[in-house]
């Protein structure tokens, strides 16, 4: 079941920049909902309780009760605005969902049990493909993240979609069965790290080699010559 967290809102009547930055001085931002074959509703609602659910990370896997003017609507994030500067939400786009509505949601990727991995336990180190994943699923089944248990994994293993299970009823939005979503390389090697100052320094002896027979060179021509 996705999780959900509320949001209350009122509805508004007009749209536009000037409404827009009116809103903002009273401390609340401009929204719409849309969706499930019904008339939009522009809204407005408190900017702190809109920044403080969007810097949670969750807006876009979790469900929100939305409650405008008293009536609830279950709804999801599909469009935050920011602003280009601060970063700080401007606009919002809701969604009309409800148990048999069907999505395409960008869903997190976690990699857990570094610590039981062997190849992470040789100093392998994990190169990540994919940090999230397009699914499709039910909008009351949207998973919060999809895990990934390094547990198995060696040097040289690549983990695959095939290695992780979804969540009941979600499936890829890709149409590649089977994709890499990490690989656990090999460490440098040491002997290599230690080679190259090597090499360096027997580059540099015969530079300085010749740096000395061109000094001495250079004296002996200074030198006077021997009297007879």
């Amino acid at each position: 079941m996705s999780k959900q967290y509320a949001v209350k809102a009122e509805k508004r009547e007009r749209a536009g920049k000037g409404i827009a930055r009116a809103l903002r001085r009273e401390g609340k931002l401009p929204g719409v909902i849309y969706g499930d074959s019904k008339t939009p509703v522009l809204i407005a609602f408190s900017a702190n309780d809109i920044q403080k659910e969007w810097q949670k990370g969750h807006m876009f896997t979790h469900l929100c009760e939305l409650n405008v003017d008293g009536e609830k609507n279950l709804v999801l994030a599909r469009d935050v605005q920011l602003h280009p500067v601060t970063d700080l939400v401007e606009h919002v786009d809701f969604l009309r969902v409800s148990p048999k509505t069907t999505l395409h949601v960008n869903v997190p990727v976690h990699f857990i049990n570094h610590e039981n991995s062997p190849g992470i336990k040789e100093k392998g180190v994990l190169t990540i493909a994919h940090h999230s994943l397009d699914m499709i699923c039910r909008a009351t089944e949207i998973p919060e993240s999809i895990e990934v248990d390094l547990t198995p994994f060696k040097v040289n293993d690549t983990i695959t979609i095939s290695h992780v299970k979804l969540p009941a009823g979600a499936k890829m939005a890709d149409d590649n069965p089977d994709f890499a979503l990490a690989s656990i390389i090999p460490p440098k090697s040491s002997g290599a790290e230690e080679a190259a100052p090597a090499a360096a320094a027997a580059a540099a002896a015969p530079a300085a080699g010749a740096k000395t027979a061109a000094a001495a060179t250079a004296t002996a021509a200074k030198a006077p010559a021997a009297k007879k």
